[in-house]
């Protein structure tokens, strides 16, 4: 199990001039690793359109530029630039893993088919982290000691440890960040220990998730989460700020003291919402055993006319803070199809199609009537039982507090039994 923890850091300004030498310099360094791998992608290839269908010349095949190839040139290129020789070597190969990672994601796909987008080039202050791949060892570049820490070249600093490492775990990799209030490190711990998933037939208690912008969330049992929109309670006071902004002299030093004004309200915003997706995710953690959500393409749905609103709800976000907290305890997240989740109706399963205004489910079939987002969770919950071998009793409905799961199949029908 691998987990991460963030800690504040408080260096002096002449450690903050070298850090920020550092960010600038890998900055550059990162630009050129990527200029050449698209000039050999640009030499071995050729447009479809642009080939002769007879003949084409073939020149010079350039070898690949791969990580190996530019790691070793990092001994020229501190004989060019002797100002790379003061950063640290296993940050600067930690850079260039990082570009190998992002070319590889774009170079190939996963097991889905699906590939990232092309690495881009950083512009100026772009850069904001750097990583030392060993942390507290003999020949680390990094050492926790208390409430001080040691990185290589760059001296000792206070650290703000508020919460300790937890036992057993081992420190692997510290990742310096540089954010909109100061600075910070990521140290990455890992055990060998993987919490137990559940077993199925352990499950006791189950609930539906349905996602949405007049609630955030709305579970099948009928319990409603508020949606809190913190960008659009802040667009005001973030205009004002971009406006102030785009009035003064780029990169001049007043431009710069207004663009961390800006930064911060930024991250302010994200920081309201990652809390807000926490304290729901706990909610639902700490009371069910299996939580359902819909698998939505949130990058699709970002391309309509919601696609504000969308965005500063971050469902994407609380679908992995959800995962995340799920799997530390050991507990079931299932993402189900979200299509025809508010059609269907939970009752008897027939399709009662609604537009997006009407927020009433009423089936003319079997009589239910209750809140569309209520039904579709309901839905959803269904869907999450099926998938994970659970079914539903015979007479409809389902009992959030003991799910029922398949025993036998019968000619008659399915025998179904409650979990013990």
């Amino acid at each position: 199990m691998i987990v991460t923890h963030e800690y504040r850091i408080y260096p002096s300004a002449e450690q903050i001039t070298i850090m920020e030498r550092w960010l600038e310099l890998l900055r550059r360094h990162w630009n050129y690793a990527l200029g050449q791998r698209l000039d050999w992608l640009s030499q071995t290839r050729e447009a479809i359109n642009t080939c002769s269908i007879i003949a084409e010349p073939i020149g010079e095949i350039p070898e690949p530029v791969t990580y190996y190839s530019q790691q070793s040139a990092l001994k020229e290129t501190k004989v060019l630039f002797p100002e790379y020789r003061d950063i640290y070597a296993e940050v600067q190969q930690g850079n260039l893993r990082r570009l190998d990672k992002a070319w590889q994601r774009w170079w190939k796909p996963d097991i889905t088919g699906k590939r990232a987008g092309r690495p881009r080039f950083k512009k100026v202050g772009k850069l904001r982290s750097f990583t030392f791949p060993r942390i507290n060892c003999a020949k680390a570049g990094v050492q926790v000691k208390g409430e001080r820490i040691r990185c290589s070249r760059i001296g000792e600093m206070r650290i703000r440890l508020h919460r300790p490492f937890p036992d057993g775990f081992t420190p692997k990799t510290c990742t310096v960040l540089k954010k909109a209030d100061g600075w910070y490190v990521a140290i990455t711990l890992k055990d060998a220990s993987i919490p137990e998933l559940l077993p199925i037939n352990e499950i006791e208690t189950a609930v539906g998730v349905d996602v949405g912008l007049k609630e955030f969330a709305v579970t099948s049992t009928g319990e409603t989460f508020p949606i809190q929109q913190f960008y659009r309670r802040a667009q005001a006071q973030l205009a004002r700020a971009q406006r102030k902004l785009a009035r003064k002299q780029k990169r001049s030093r007043n431009y710069l003291k207004q663009l961390n004004r800006v930064q911060r309200l930024h991250q302010r915003i994200e920081r309201q919402r990652q809390e807000h997706h926490y304290r729901v995710a706990h909610v639902l953690v700490q009371r069910f055993d299996l939580i359902a959500l819909e698998d939505l393409n949130i990058r699709g749905l970002a391309k309509t006319r919601l696609a504000k609103s969308i965005l500063d709800a971050g469902w994407g976000g609380f679908m992995s803070i959800v995962e995340a907290v799920a799997v530390k305890r050991g507990l079931h997240m299932v993402k189900v199809s979200p299509h025809g989740t508010s059609q269907d109706c939970s009752g008897c399963g027939a399709k009662v199609p609604k537009t997006l205004s009407v927020r009433t489910h009423q089936c003319p079939h079997c009589g239910l009537e209750m809140d569309r987002d209520e039904n579709a969770a309901i839905n959803i919950l269904n869907r999450a039982l099926c998938e994970v071998g659970i079914i539903l009793p015979a007479c409809g409905g389902f009992d959030v507090s003991r799910p029922v799961k398949q025993e036998a199949q019968a000619t008659t029908g399915v025998q179904l039994s409650l979990f013990v």
